[in-house]
């Protein structure tokens, strides 16, 4: 059943980097096209930025998801399966609580933020941008309770690689 929602996870999260990713392309694109004909958008540049972000961290949720984030296999490979299955859990404590920390400052921050406005879009409020802060910190944290089975399960034999079907060598 865990795996049934991993993967629905996943594929939301494909969706919503997808859209991210057609979104900055046409908001470029279209930039590109009005300053090619002389004329330019004043929004353009502070949206680019603000999807570049968004997109930045919904798609460390989705790596998260994937379990293809930063990481040191091959050490950990190298370790007795007790110290492993340690050397798991402890990396996703840290990962766990670092975003979390990330989750819970951004969103005091929004408070803070709460009376700002973007500069090129004074109707939006810069609380509304950096929502994704709090948000995709705790898409990551989402992200590792579902996979955290999974990767316990994988420290836990003998030839990591042979468990992902990769080579040993």
């Amino acid at each position: 059943m865990l795996a049934v929602w991993r993967g629905r996870y996943e594929r939301l999260l494909e969706w919503v980097v997808i859209a991210l990713m057609a979104a900055l392309a046409v908001e470029v694109t279209v930039g590109v096209l009005y300053r090619s004909f002389g004329a330019s958008l004043v929004w353009y540049d502070e949206v680019a930025s603000i999807l570049l972000a968004w997109l930045t961290f919904y798609g460390s949720a989705l790596a998260a998801a994937k379990r293809a984030h930063i990481g040191c296999p091959e050490v950990i490979a190298l370790l007795p399966p007790a110290a492993r299955v340690a050397a798991r859990c402890l990396a996703e404590l840290l990962v766990i609580g670092f975003f979390l920390l990330v989750g819970w400052m951004g969103y005091t921050i929004l408070g803070v933020l709460a009376t700002d406005h973007l500069v090129s879009l004074p109707e939006v409020p810069v609380s509304y941008v950096q929502s994704v802060v709090p948000i995709g910190a705790a898409l990551v944290v989402v992200a590792e309770l579902l996979t955290l089975p999974q990767a316990l399960a994988r420290a836990r034999v003998a030839h990591p690689a042979e468990a992902t079907g990769q080579s040993a060598h």
